[in-house]
């Protein structure tokens, strides 16, 4: 779950003047791509020069493409967003369909608009899609921050001890295709309850991660 996201608290002044809009990918115009791009660059750029780098040019996305997107406008152009992609999971051999979740990211100016108000907004279009589940995962240094706005507010159960395996986005010569990480799973229930979630310890997401 590429994320760029702050530890200070949500100012509801800043979330007043966001307008949320839903932009399916074939939606999206090469003017839509620039701007985010942009965006993107502004907004992962403070977390090291490396996380940017994806969004060189007009390449608005990391890893794989997101279905659908949910973007933030205020006057100032776009404000957050978060990517949607349904995909099949497999867990303990189980394959689960799920929306995942990534590409989240706030305009460094507004800091105070938090992930935990962004899910509001996506909740409702996770149901639309039909999915059992959202689906993300970060870094274990995000845990207690998320733990505080999702888990906390009762929109996700975060859960640890799980690797998840992914292949890059591109293929590079001195890598191995295959990713695999200790990351912290974030699941969000939506047409079944968190205790339908298949046990197992290890992920494979058969793809580049959103």
């Amino acid at each position: 779950m590429n994320i760029a996201v702050s530890r200070t608290a949500e100012a509801p002044s800043a979330r007043a003047q966001v307008q949320w809009s839903r932009r399916w990918e074939n939606e999206l115009q090469l003017t839509d791509h620039a701007e985010l791009a942009e965006f993107f660059r502004k907004s992962y750029g403070p977390t090291g020069a490396f996380n940017a780098q994806p969004f060189e040019g007009n390449r608005s996305w990391a890893g794989a493409r997101p279905e659908v997107r949910i973007i933030g406008y205020d006057a100032r152009g776009v404000a957050a967003h978060v990517g949607l992609l349904r995909r099949f999971i497999k867990i303990g051999g189980v394959d689960l369909l799920v929306a995942e979740l990534g590409l989240y990211a706030v305009r460094p100016d507004l800091e105070g608009l938090g992930i935990s108000h962004a899910m509001r907004v996506t909740y409702p279009i996770l149901q639309e899609l039909g999915v059992p589940f959202g689906f993300g995962t970060v870094r274990p240094a995000l845990e207690k921050h998320m733990t505080r706005l999702v888990q906390r507010q009762g929109l996700a159960t975060l859960m640890s001890g799980i690797r998840v395996r992914s292949t890059h986005p591109d293929v590079y010569p001195s890598l191995s295709p295959i990713r695999i990480e200790d990351v912290i799973v974030v699941v969000f229930p939506v047409g079944r309850s968190i205790s339908e979630w298949p046990a197992g310890t290890i992920i494979d997401r058969n793809g580049p991660e959103l």
